[in-house]
């Protein structure tokens, strides 16, 4: 369940501070539901966070945390606490999650796409073990550099920008659709690129399986894009068919199981 923002009911709450949005996840309240999660601007909250902070189960940043707010530090999820074999020091905590959340749901090699502000291409291997991954700017983010960078490209977008919520037409007439066809459809073929190529590895390696999951906030739009690139097997008669498959709060998920419904306060 995805709600739009609004007021935060003082009830136990998962946080993901991202560059752009801060993430909040509930606990599921309907049958068939993970979890009740919804996104607001970041660092705009309903109330102080340090009341806010009281009902946190755990939280994580991957974004700037505001100055003067505390959050409870005991409840913060550090990189070290994700149980994702190999991982840097260096790395973000929203690639961490994601890589051990695909791999906790399936067990194999495979390929996290987290489109977001930047789009990250996690890479965890058939042992479970963090095996490298690429950057890309995002969605919004290529938008706002090309009209930041021409002369009328900016005009053409508007001061909306270009929200399509599905995949574009494949050859659009209008500047604002051409800006967001080319941008989805290249950020697409980068992904399909890279969980081709992750595929062959895994192939070579004997894995013999390969996933590519597609999360974050422009993954519904991007994850059919991806599956049509992909359809059919890699490497000709005998090569490894790639399931592509789109799980929108896969981060807020790994957040949930890391830092679970705690028995009562203190913990």
């Amino acid at each position: 369940m995805r709600e739009s923002e609004g007021a935060l009911a003082p009830l136990p709450r998962w946080l993901l501070i991202g560059n752009s949005r801060w993430h909040w996840a509930a606990p599921a309240a309907a049958p068939g539901e993970v979890l009740r999660v919804w996104h607001t601007p970041a660092g705009a909250v309903a109330r102080d966070l340090g009341e806010l902070g009281e009902s946190l189960l755990g939280w994580a940043a991957v974004g700037a945390v505001p100055a003067g707010e505390v959050l409870p530090p005991a409840r913060r999820l550090e990189l070290g606490d994700v149980p994702l074999g190999g991982l840097p020091p260096w790395l973000g905590i929203d690639r961490a999650l994601v890589g051990w959340a695909g791999w906790r749901r399936r067990g194999g090699a495979l390929l996290v796409a987290d489109a977001g502000t930047v789009l990250s291409l996690t890479r965890v291997d058939g042992a479970g073990r963090f095996a490298g991954g690429r950057l890309l700017a995002g969605v919004a983010l290529q938008l706002r550099a090309m009209a930041a960078g021409t002369r009328h490209l900016g005009e053409a977008l508007g001061p909306q920008g270009w929200v399509g919520k599905a995949p574009p037409r494949l050859w659009p007439e209008e500047t604002a659709a051409a800006m967001g066809a080319g941008v989805m459809r290249g950020l697409a073929a980068a992904i399909a690129a890279a969980a081709a190529e992750a595929a062959e590895a895994a192939l070579d390696a004997g894995t013999g399986t390969h996933t590519v999951l597609i999360t974050g906030g422009d993954g519904p739009a991007l994850a059919p894009l991806v599956a049509s690139l992909l359809a059919g097997p890699i490497g000709g008669p005998g090569g490894l068919p790639i399931a592509v498959e789109l799980v929108p709060e896969l981060a807020l998920e790994a957040l949930a199981a890391l830092r679970p419904l705690r028995p009562g306060p203190g913990r």
